[in-house]
């Protein structure tokens, strides 16, 4: 069989969980192209196997530490786990380059590959870019986080030593590239004048829902019968996500502004989920707050859909500035409005769908909670307005066109 091409995606996360990649994938795959994927391995999936035409590749995981400062922790404490994290991403990320490196010659043997598609993080999968980059091959960097960026936002700290070998590697990452993938503007700025990438290399592909994937179902009949406005969120907990800015918002509601016709669901998981937990009783809103973990698809989108307001708590810091989520525009789709600190790029993807709050302010963001609580008028244009936004400009089937451009490109297609 003739392909457009071939190509061999490699992502530190297991598909098909990962959305943005599964779906990078499947659109490739339905355009003709012939997609390879190797990526990590979870308990109870095979270690290959073919999903909707694309083949997966498993690499069992490692990792050796749990990675995260603790809040109010000393200084020598401090310095402690932070070298922990850094030698835990450390073989972790090498570890994965290197299986990956190994098994891409099999993957050569077996189904043959023109492109090398890395997925970040980690950016140390350039290595693997750059060897075959010697045999002809293209590669093809696809910037999901700005992992410098990511680094002092999840730890809370300043430039430093890491910064610095996070930064190398991202540029390398970025130089060594034929075609790099950003997910918005602030992302392609980052590439042209950190990278020194051409412009007219660089295609953003933003992270739009499947609306085949995200759309309305039948409400709770539990939530519906608390007769309570219901707040949402739903995505990743880790240490940068602020879901504790959240749960102190909660607090004020409850406590402060004496609201108590509400009840709040969250959904996800993350390194952070214990802690979060255990924050929600230190604040003592159990009552108000119910942490599902990870769901299936169908109970997901029948929270979400029972939902009156959702909300993103991603407080300002510079990863979040300047990054796009997935859970806006989803939360869009459905028809939600939606509570948000006001961040660029989070601004451009919900525009007038949205109240925006002054970033990190917990009380500003409880004070627009209660202000969508009280009026349904403007629940339903926030919601709607997004909505439309979405079908008409944001969902999958629009922004994955640029993918298949970016690939066009990259193979001197008109």
């Amino acid at each position: 069989m003739e392909y457009a091409g071939k190509v061999l995606m490699l992502v530190e996360n297991s598909l098909p969980w990962d959305l943005r990649v599964n779906k990078e994938s499947q659109t490739l795959q339905k355009s003709g192209y012939k997609v390879s994927v190797i990526s990590l391995k979870k308990k109870g999936q095979k270690a290959r196997e073919i999903i909707n035409g694309v083949t997966v590749y498993r690499i069992p995981p490692v990792e050796l530490f749990e990675k995260k400062v603790p809040e109010n922790a000393g200084i020598f404490n401090r310095i402690f786990a932070h070298a922990i994290a850094f030698v835990g991403y450390f073989v972790e990320y090498f570890y994965f380059s290197f299986m990956c490196f190994l098994m891409s010659f099999y993957v050569l043997i077996r189904e043959g590959f023109d492109v090398i598609h890395a997925h970040n993080p980690p950016d140390t999968l350039f290595f693997v870019g750059a060897f075959y980059k010697l045999f002809g091959k293209k590669f093809v960097f696809d910037h999901h986080d700005l992992s410098p960026e990511l680094y002092l936002s999840r730890f809370n700290c300043k430039r430093n030593f890491i910064y610095k070998v996070l930064e190398i590697f991202e540029i390398l990452s970025i130089k060594c590239s034929d075609v790099t993938i950003a997910t918005n503007e602030s992302y392609k700025s980052v590439e042209i004048k950190r990278g020194g990438i051409k412009p007219e290399n660089v295609f953003i592909v933003r992270n739009g829902p499947d609306l085949e994937r995200v759309r309305s179902v039948p409400k709770d009949p539990d939530l519906i019968k608390m007769n309570k406005s219901i707040i949402a969120y739903c995505g990743v907990m880790g240490p940068q996500d602020g879901v504790d800015y959240l749960l102190r918002a909660i607090r004020i509601l409850a406590y402060e502004i004496g609201r108590t016709d509400f009840f709040c669901i969250i959904i996800g998981r993350g390194d952070a989920f214990e802690d979060l937990k255990k924050l929600a009783e230190e604040l003592k809103i159990k009552e108000f707050v119910r942490f599902t973990g990870y769901i299936p698809d169908a109970d997901m989108y029948r929270y979400l859909s029972t939902a009156d307001i959702c909300v993103d708590p991603d407080p300002s810091s510079p990863l979040n500035d300047v990054s796009t989520w997935i859970k806006i525009m989803e939360y869009m789709a459905l028809g939600k409005p939606i509570v948000t600190f006001d961040l660029k790029e989070t601004r451009f993807s919900a525009r007038e769908s949205a109240i925006y709050v002054e970033p990190n302010n917990e009380k500003e963001f409880a004070k627009a909670i209660v202000l969508l609580m009280d009026d349904p008028e403007r629940r339903k244009k926030l919601g709607e307005y997004g909505r439309e936004r979405v079908l008409n400009e944001l969902n999958w089937n629009v922004v994955g066109n640029n993918l298949l451009l970016a690939y066009d490109h990259l193979f001197h297609k008109k």
